[in-house]
């Protein structure tokens, strides 16, 4: 049992790496961008909806508000643009991918400009 959980779990990394690709792809819609980047930043965002320290529903989004994003985003994405992503995520991971960080770092600063933003609109 565990090991499905682990293959679920490498999955929807793989499909959320998918996402992140076909997002700066030519092609996909403005609508379908936007929601891929909504999903992919909540996804990495060490921010939740819901604070993981909160008991049964802290871990809801983590284990029903992702992958639902992540299906509904696969549908907006035009089908060939999906599976040349799909391809290219797993080539990557295969080889391993150092992206990671950089985008890591990017939704930090997001989120600190995010808080600061909030602050200094508080304060005035």
């Amino acid at each position: 049992m565990l090991q499905s959980w682990k293959e679920k779990a490498n999955q929807l990394k793989r499909e959320i790496y998918t996402l992140w690709i076909a997002y700066r792809k030519p092609g996909v819609p403005m609508y379908a961008k936007a929601f891929c980047a909504l999903v992919v930043a909540y996804a990495f965002s060490p921010i939740d909806l819901i604070p993981d320290f909160i008991p049964v529903l802290g871990y809801l989004d983590d284990l029903v508000l992702i992958p639902m994003g992540v299906a509904l985003a696969i549908k907006l994405i035009p089908s060939e643009i999906l599976a040349q992503s799909r391809i290219e995520a797993q080539q990557r991971m295969d080889e391993g991918h150092k992206d990671n960080w950089v985008v890591g770092g990017l939704i930090v600063l997001l989120w600190v400009a995010v808080v600061v933003f909030v602050v200094w609109k508080l304060r005035q």
